[in-house]
């Protein structure tokens, strides 16, 4: 996708009820072990930033047709905005699992009962959706996510994100020996096994490896927001330190990328042809399969120096948790220490509560209304304006008088049998 993303997915979608009357995603626990929810409407902000930057590469011109600010705003949205909405979705996570403490016990078997139920709808879900949009559908990606993360759902914070640097430094190699072991002949083996592939273009193969979103490298992002989860973003001193880590490491990948690989280290994919939703095809594993199903692009060990976005390397990986970290850091704190733009920001606020509903409807809407997508011939960011505005003022009428999305609602509906565990 770009992105699309959400994961609850929640990059994702999740159903947070809006400030100031919303409660915890979690069931009642000890009031101790965590933030108080006002502290949590930084983090809706940052999930209705993240959609709002899939709208920009979905709707919005092509990075080649924009300059000066605008070409800014393109660029940072581009890969960042998925990314941000995977590292949302490991968040989300850690509200049903428990946010500082892990539950255990018959609330821990029910909390990945609910994990897993939710991953099953959203692979479902993305699956229906990819059959008519495409490969760029964030949300089958996203049910994968969850899967893989049940077994790491009781770690502390340190030990999640050491996970999460090893995948960010081993995985990418990874991904690059096996796309270059995976030709188009085993591919087509593989697919043609695969049920999800029959029913859309995007199969397992896809979703672990493949596909925009592919797991083994974006699992990083997920675990990395599992590890942010875990902390107390209420804690002045947590700020300051993520807020120097999100930086390091920002300037660090980024950095020692245009030291290796020149100055189109940092260059977008999307330049390279017109943006369909996507910032196009990967050099290594991170992405690297068209969506069409066609063979991969010629590979080079040297693509593994780059860091533009959907690069899916180690500097891009590191370089984007830590924009990600300063996002939802910079918005935590924004809404913690600046009642008035709290105020302000309440109905961009209800995006983010119901960021699944706002992700899915903005994709119905396209077909609705017939809005070109970000391509060559598309140059106006008026539609990208109107659906933002559109989702800003649906957000804060329903929010009004409902407390969770319509999606949210009937994705919490559905998990509510992992009651009858015991």
């Amino acid at each position: 996708m770009t992105q699309a993303q959400q994961p609850q997915a929640t990059p994702a979608p999740q159903e947070n009820s809006p400030p100031p009357t919303r409660t915890s995603t979690e069931p009642a626990g000890p009031a101790s072990t965590g933030p108080s929810m006002g502290r949590l409407v930084g983090v809706d902000l940052a999930r209705a930033l993240a959609v709002f930057g899939m709208y920009v590469v979905h709707i919005g011109p092509p990075l080649s047709a924009t300059h000066g600010v605008a070409s800014w705003i393109r660029y940072m949205a581009d890969g960042h905005s998925s990314v941000l909405f995977a590292t949302l979705a490991g968040f989300s996570l850690m509200l049903l699992a428990g946010r500082r403490e892990p539950r255990t016990g018959l609330a821990g078997r029910q909390a990945r009962t609910r994990i897993a139920i939710r991953a099953v709808i959203l692979l479902a879900l993305g699956t229906v959706m990819a059959i008519e949009y495409g490969g760029v559908i964030i949300l089958g990606f996203y049910g994968v996510y969850f899967l893989l993360a049940l077994p790491l759902v009781r770690l502390r914070a340190r030990t999640l994100a050491i996970i999460a640097a090893a995948f960010a430094l081993v995985a990418p190699q990874l991904a690059y020996v096996l796309s270059s072991l995976l030709t188009p002949s085993v591919q087509q083996s593989i697919n043609s096994y695969d049920p999800l592939r029959h029913l859309s273009e995007v199969g397992v193969l896809d979703l672990l490896l493949t596909g925009f979103y592919p797991a083994l490298t974006w699992m990083s992002f997920v675990i990395a927001g599992m590890a942010l989860g875990r902390l107390d973003l209420s804690s002045g001193t947590v700020q300051k330190r993520l807020a120097a880590l999100g930086a390091a490491l920002t300037a660090a990948a980024y950095g020692m990328s245009l030291l290796l690989a020149g100055k189109g280290a940092l260059r977008s994919l999307a330049e390279d042809g017109p943006s369909s939703g996507s910032s196009g095809p990967m050099p290594t594993g991170g992405g690297s399969m068209p969506p069409d199903g066609g063979s991969f692009p010629d590979l080079s060990a040297s693509s593994l120096l780059q860091a533009g976005p959907h690069s899916g390397t180690t500097f891009d990986i590191i370089g984007s948790i830590g924009i990600a970290i300063l996002v939802i850091v910079g918005a935590t704190v924004a809404m913690d220490r600046l009642p008035r733009l709290r105020r302000l920001a309440k109905p961009v606020i209800a995006v983010g509560t119901m960021s699944l509903t706002a992700y899915v409807g903005h994709f119905l809407a396209q077909s609705v209304f017939s809005t070109p997508a970000g391509t060559g011939t598309q140059q106006s960011w008026l539609p990208l304006i109107m659906y933002v505005l559109g989702a800003v003022l649906f957000a804060a009428i329903w929010s009004r008088f409902f407390r969770r999305g319509p999606l949210e609602y009937l994705l919490n509906a559905a998990t509510r049998s992992a009651s009858r565990i015991r």
